[in-house]
Order: C-alpha cells, then sequence, then structure tokens
C-alpha cells in the first residue's frame, strides 16, 4: 500500500442496510507529489460532451474512469489516491454510486466525503466526484 491508512474499513459493516462494499479510512497519511483533480463530471475529458445516460451508475462509472485516466496522466496509480468528495443531486442515488465507486476504490482505503447539493453545473449531470492522490517519493 502506497500510503499509511489509518482505521481502516469497509462500508458493509458501517451502512448494512445499503449493501455497500467499500474499502475508507478515516484518516490517510500520505508524503510525496499531490495531484488534486478537479470534480469529475459525466463528461468526455477531451472536449466535454456529456455521455448520453442519465443513470447514476452509468455517470458513475465515466466519473471514476475520468479519475483514473488523469491519476495516470500525471503518473500515479488508483492505490495513490488519498481523498475522494462525491456530490449527489438524489441522496435515493447514494448506494448506486457508492457500489460503483467503490469498483475502483477496492483495496485503496481512501478517506471519502459524501454530500448532497441542490445542483451541479449542468442539470442533467447526477454525480461529481473530485479527487486528491499522491504519488510518494
Amino acid at each position: 500500500m502506497a500510503h499509511l491508512r489509518h482505521r481502516k474499513f469497509n462500508t458493509k459493516e458501517t451502512y448494512p442496510e445499503q449493501k455497500l462494499d467499500n474499502d475508507l479510512s478515516q484518516a490517510v497519511v500520505a508524503r510525496g507529489t499531490t495531484i488534486f483533480l478537479r470534480g469529475q463530471c459525466p463528461q468526455e475529458l477531451d472536449g466535454g460532451k456529456n455521455i448520453e445516460s442519465h443513470d447514476p451508475v452509468e455517470q458513475t462509472h465515466k466519473v471514476m474512469q475520468n479519475i483514473k485516466q488523469l491519476v495516470e496522466e500525471c503518473g500515479g496509480q488508483m492505490e495513490h489516491v488519498c481523498k475522494v468528495v462525491v456530490y449527489l443531486t438524489d441522496v435515493r442515488h447514494r448506494e448506486a454510486v457508492y457500489k460503483t465507486m467503490g469498483e475502483y476504490i477496492k483495496g485503496v482505503y481512501p478517506v471519502s466525503t459524501g454530500v448532497v447539493v441542490t445542483a451541479l453545473a449542468r442539470p442533467e449531470w447526477l454525480v461529481e466526484i473530485d479527487a486528491t492522490a499522491v504519488i510518494p517519493d
């Protein structure tokens, strides 16, 4: 593991009613080159074209694919992700979004904060996720 993940846990114990399976931590201690990602939305990185889907799962896949691509373009790997902030426009999408996000952070254990907002920059967006990664020294 690239960084010290303090108090690791899995959401299936924390939120048993939501059938989630995300590896998270209460804190991450990291040292190295920091990558701050802009909040990623369900759109193409090149050109900014939205994906066609209004499904929270498909939108989350695109968001997480963008995060993975950007981290790798900056010289990192998903295991270097230390923090994610998830913005949802509807709390009812939480389980679907977190299940999908969990596919990309299995074994990573970032810290995570979830926020429900009134709207995102475009009305068709259901989810936005920003991430911070640190490439170890």
